[in-house]
């Protein structure tokens, strides 16, 4: 039987802990971009400045914490709001 060392065991549990972590704040990015996605299909436009301000907030927050990489939630940011200028929402 091999040995397992303290540390591989201990770099598990964090690995765990984080995977769970950024799986929560991916789940919670999608559900907010595909609120402004669904606002900008109906043309809620009152809709979609908040929801443009959620996402955008999301997104920083989770670069921020390192769970997408900044470039990433600048270029999703970037899309999106060219989104809800245009009034249209990629199929």
């Amino acid at each position: 039987m091999p040995v397992v060392h303290q540390n591989a065991l201990k770099a598990a549990r964090q690995a765990e802990k984080r995977r769970v972590r950024n799986r929560s704040v991916q789940s919670s990015v999608k559900n907010v971009i595909k609120k402004l996605q669904t606002a900008v299909e109906n043309k809620k436009t009152d809709e979609t400045a908040a929801l443009l301000r959620e996402a955008s907030r999301a997104l920083q927050r989770a670069a921020s914490k390192g769970v997408i990489h900044r470039n990433t939630a600048s270029r999703r940011l970037s899309r999106l709001t060219a989104q809800v200028r245009k009034g249209v929402v990629p199929a």
